[in-house]
């Protein structure tokens, strides 16, 4: 691996340690990650006013709000690789460089289409910096101990960018127009393209064995694209021959693109590090994880909109309560495991979340809010220490020259872990409701809450109940997949390091 000098690292036995230079290139790179994080919920409460400026159908409305995180899952694990080939500082600074311009096309585009296309070159830049930060991260931090904190920190960035979308989204709109809220990008990124070259130092493969594989990242695209998409697909409306053609397309095209990855000399994607215990079962327990992260956030929001009747921004800001517990609990953690085998801390964590899973099967329309905020400060703490330790472990398993394409796998995980989520979680959500809701209900009001919000008020009284219910019902399968994690976690992970 080719690695510039730092004069921040201290010799001695064992591994350098990192010194302020490091820490502070962290500090950096915890920019792209937290907006490219935060442009994945950005347009929650921005969408209104687009639709209102720029017109777009229903179908338009839809690739606006979800083009960006398709592209970016879709391309995560070829820019994982690239940036292993052509040197991962490269590929951040020219994936920040491109965000920034994107950035200025989506706030000034006139048409739904020019947005459209603005937003998947957002999704572009976004696959070429989460990937570089988590594996520059490996490059900055070779003590175990270190790593570990700084890993600590890209989760809890990670998980924050992505709640305080909304948050951002709702303040902007309401003081400025819809534009701002991509226009915000642009100081993170030119201080990103400012500071970088200072303080991060290049690295990637010690070598790159023949031309890159555009094959094999033409089938990790086709293949990812039309999996997340027909699962949410089938999450949103339920059954259809379209979504279901294009999980069943995008299972095979993922087992084609596997078989070439175990034929070829050079693959893009290590299969025998994924089968090893240490990466695998943590990939493993990232996509659990993310299952009951995103699953259980969108029963979380329309609770505290359509039931408790709060304003977006307010549920946005509510929602935000739960993340003190992250700050605590993230640190806390790691530093366990540090004196206690990882493995059992994951489990612990595991546990907490499904005590916390479990605390919110028990809400009602009587529970007080602050009950339903201390219930979810409980999982959300429990999930994001576990999903740091996976983390770290992961990328501590991974050789250093295939870091950038470890932590893509990683992370095509857990966004397909979130599409998994609103799958199952939203199935069994929308089961309860159903059978909740009196027979007597429009059928609008049968099949979602948001139908019943135009009903009489006694039709719009029992959705709020079933809702409440059918949240209640996700809880219950949230908590039975930490669970599992928990046991995952344990028989997978012991002992490894």
């Amino acid at each position: 691996m080719t690695l510039t000098a730092s004069p921040g690292h201290t010799a001695g036995p064992g591994p350098s340690r990192a010194g302020r230079r490091e820490w502070a290139a962290l500090c950096v790179l915890m920019l792209p990650l937290l907006l490219v994080s935060m442009d994945v919920s950005v347009l929650y409460f921005a969408i209104p006013s687009i639709s209102a400026d720029l017109r777009p159908g229903a179908t338009e409305q839809l690739w606006i709000l979800d083009t960006y995180g398709f592209v970016l899952a879709g391309l995560l694990v070829t820019m994982g690789a690239l940036g292993d080939r052509v040197g991962r500082r490269r590929l951040l600074l020219g994936g920040a460089a491109l965000f920034g311009v994107a950035s200025v096309a989506a706030a000034y585009a006139h048409t739904p289409g020019a947005l459209i296309a603005a937003r998947a070159l957002l999704g572009l830049a976004g696959a070429c910096l989460m990937p570089t930060t988590l594996a520059l991260i490996r490059t900055l931090f070779r003590d175990p101990a270190q790593r570990a904190k700084a890993v600590t920190l890209w989760t809890s960035v990670m998980a924050s960018g992505i709640s305080l979308g909304p948050v951002v989204s709702g303040a902007l709109v309401e003081h400025f127009w819809w534009g701002s809220v991509f226009l915000v990008n642009l100081p993170a990124m030119a201080l990103l393209l400012v500071l970088g070259p200072l303080l991060l130092p290049e690295s990637k493969g010690a070598s790159a064995p023949g031309p890159f594989d555009l094959a094999s990242a033409g089938l990790s695209l086709v293949a990812l694209l039309p999996l997340i998409h027909g699962i949410k697909e089938l999450a949103k409306d339920g059954w259809a021959p379209l979504p279901v053609l294009g999980v069943a397309g995008g299972l095979i095209l993922a087992g084609v693109f596997v078989r070439r990855q175990r034929r070829i000399a050079h693959p893009m994607v290590d299969l025998a590090l994924i089968r090893t215990r240490a990466y695998g079962g943590s990939v493993l327990v990232n996509l659990l994880a993310m299952v009951a992260t995103v699953g259980f956030a969108v029963f979380l929001t329309q609770y505290l909109q359509s039931v408790l009747g709060q304003s977006p921004l307010e549920a946005a800001l509510w929602s935000l309560v739960p993340t003190l517990g992250v700050l605590v609990a993230a640190p806390t953690a790691a530093t366990l495991a540090r004196r206690i085998d990882r493995a059992y801390v994951m489990g612990g964590g595991f546990l907490v979340s499904a005590g916390g899973f479990a605390w919110m099967a028990g809400v009602d329309r009587a529970t007080p809010l602050w009950v339903v905020l201390v219930a979810c400060a409980l999982y959300a703490a429990g999930l994001v220490s576990a999903m740091t330790l996976a983390n770290e472990l992961a990328l501590g398993a991974a050789p250093p020259e295939r870091a950038g394409a470890a932590a893509a796998v990683l992370e095509s995980g857990q966004e397909l872990g979130g599409a998994l989520g609103m799958a199952i979680l939203g199935s069994i959500g929308a089961a309860v409701y159903t059978a909740a809701m009196p027979p007597s209900a429009p059928a609008a009001a049968r099949e979602t809450l948001g139908g019943a919000l135009t009903g009489t008020p006694d039709v719009l009284d029992a959705a709020r109940s079933a809702f409440t219910e059918a949240m209640s019902g996700a809880a219950v399968g949230a908590s039975l997949l930490m669970l599992v994690a928990a046991v995952v976690s344990v028989v997978l992970l012991r002992g490894r390091t």
